[in-house]
């Protein structure tokens, strides 16, 4: 089944609160540079909500030091997730705030595998004169 509504608009709401706390109030050493919450899925009985998570200055580098700096940052978002809770029950009517996760989001590695795997195909463009009859 598709994702609801409610669970949508909230995940967009604790989108926005992250963004704006790692922006000006969480200062773990571990969360600075650019860090993008890139989604939040959150279940139906709004128990659980999983945060996906970009490092935007290692988002193109694949070796060990970025992954290293990408678990340095779900760590320190980790050891934030109750002070995250605290400000998403203040700010939110909810009669449970959602437990936190956080991951990072791999869908922009796996586009540019994507990307790469088409480019092997080596398949040419149709030209549009080729059809002419």
């Amino acid at each position: 089944m598709g994702k609801g509504y409610r669970q949508g608009r909230l995940g967009e709401e604790i989108k926005k609160l992250i963004a704006d706390m790692l922006q000006k109030e969480l200062k773990d050493p571990r969360l600075e540079g650019m860090i993008s919450i890139t989604g939040v899925d959150v279940t139906r009985d709004n128990s659980y909500a999983t945060c996906y998570v970009t490092v935007l200055d290692m988002a193109d580098d694949e070796s060990e030091e970025a992954r290293e700096r990408q678990e340095q940052v779900i760590e320190g978002l980790t050891s934030a997730a109750g002070m995250i809770r605290r400000e998403i029950g203040k700010n939110m009517r909810l009669r449970r705030v959602p437990e936190l996760t956080f991951k990072i989001d791999r869908s922009m590695e796996y586009g540019r595998h994507i990307d790469e795997v088409i480019r092997s195909l080596d398949i040419k463009p149709e030209d549009e004169d080729d059809h002419e009859e």
